[in-house]
């Protein structure tokens, strides 16, 4: 029995939120500012506000996301800024996923502004290109916008296209395409491949993701760790298994809890303590690609009474400054600053796989910062996994 080629379309809009701004605005009467150098900014009064999106025209000039505005500004004086709006962005968004779904039901929702849909049943390799095309086409014609379809065998091809040359383009990126399109790219290009991931590999000679490919698994594991350096080694090589999914998994809420061996009362004692069940609970989510509406707390007193708080963070989130930041508030409201404690716990829950920036965030220069910080932390944590199991397999083939 023959097996169908898999068929995968990633479609990413061309800089969602400068684009969508624009479109509201043109509607307006106004002028399209995704002709001129503009970005979009939390608050364009404040000068201490970064860059959330910036046009292709100020791209050109140098300005990027993250970029204070100030600095935005002595780089181009002229430049338009405009306040985000995210109640807009949010009905963009699901214009632009149900045309996707309307060409495949078997659609996975990657963050507020790109989607992967299965089009494995739906087309051949034959007249995917023209079918991508048409997509594209149908979303620029009705909603005003242009997006980026990339097509390829796998969800890690597909999006890796989508990232060519923009904007309102198609791409593909199929296996046989992966030495000539992929394999020239610098290492830093390939999905999952961090800063600081990239600067270690750079610094031992692998530049390209050709390089990458090519390098023995016992040197990239002591680069990167056993378990990251598996799944960089599968990427490199166009290799990617992993389903559109459609669903989110069964897992309804992560929890961590830390009990003391002597009650504590020192602000900062328990602090550290949430701090670090917030790692742990962040980490988890990342690691299952979730991210949480509402955060919560308890606390467990030495007569063993518990008092517990939730509330809602303003969008999905899985930085875990966010989180921490939640669970500062409700202990300062919960617990009076006197009475010892015997055990402190945060968890998380309303868990979606939607990635959507937090726009009440856009101000904090600090925020890219976390993000990082969180990559780090991440793959610590593997690198101790891995030396956890290695630990227990020459156990196991010491024991007689």
């Amino acid at each position: 029995m023959l097996t169908r080629p898999r068929i995968i379309f990633h479609i990413d809009v061309n800089s969602a939120f400068l684009s969508w701004s624009a479109v509201k605005m043109v509607r307006e009467g106004q002028p399209d500012i995704r002709l001129v150098p503009s970005v979009v900014s939390g608050d364009p009064s404040d000068r201490r506000s970064i860059v959330t999106a910036a046009s292709i025209p100020a791209k050109k000039i140098g300005i990027k996301v993250a970029t204070p505005v100030s600095m935005a500004l002595r780089t181009c004086p002229q430049l338009v800024i405009v306040r985000g709006d995210w109640p807009w962005y949010k009905q963009c968004s699901e214009g632009f996923i149900a045309i996707c779904r309307s060409y495949s039901p078997v659609l996975q929702q990657f963050s507020i502004d790109e989607c992967f849909i299965d089009m494995t049943l739906r087309c051949s390799p034959d007249d995917a290109v023209q079918t991508a095309t048409r997509l594209k086409d149908e979303i620029r014609d009705r909603l005003g916008f242009t997006v980026n379809v990339g097509v390829g065998s796998n969800k890690l091809l597909a999006k890796m296209a989508s990232d060519f040359e923009k904007p309102d383009k198609v791409h593909t990126l199929w296996g046989s395409e992966v030495p000539a399109k992929m394999w020239p790219l610098p290492v830093r290009d390939l999905l999952w491949v961090g800063r600081k991931t990239e600067e270690r590999l750079v610094a031992n000679g692998i530049k390209t993701i050709g390089a990458l490919a090519r390098i023995g698994m016992g040197t990239l594991s002591q680069l990167v760790g056993g378990k990251f350096a598996q799944q960089l080694h599968e990427n490199a090589n166009g290799r990617d298994d992993s389903p559109v999914e459609t669903e989110v998994a069964e897992a309804k809420s992560y929890s961590a809890e830390r009990t003391f061996k002597e009650d504590l009362l020192d602000p900062k004692d328990i602090d550290r303590a949430l701090f670090n069940v917030a790692c742990i609970v962040a980490h988890r989510i990342r690691r299952d690609a979730f991210r949480a509406s509402s955060v919560s707390i308890f606390i467990k007193y030495k007569d063993f009474s518990v008092v517990q708080k939730q509330r809602q963070v303003e969008q999905p989130t899985d930085v875990t400054a966010v989180i921490l930041n939640e669970a500062r508030h409700m202990l300062a409201e919960v617990w009076d600053g006197v009475t010892p404690l015997r055990q402190v716990g945060l968890g998380v829950s309303k868990l979606t796989h939607e990635s959507a920036v937090q726009m009440s965030l856009f101000e904090d220069p600090k925020m890219e910062y976390y993000r990082e910080w969180d990559r780090q932390y991440d793959e610590r944590r593997a690198r101790a996994e891995d030396a956890r199991l290695l630990a227990y397999e020459r156990k196991k083939t010491e024991t007689p």
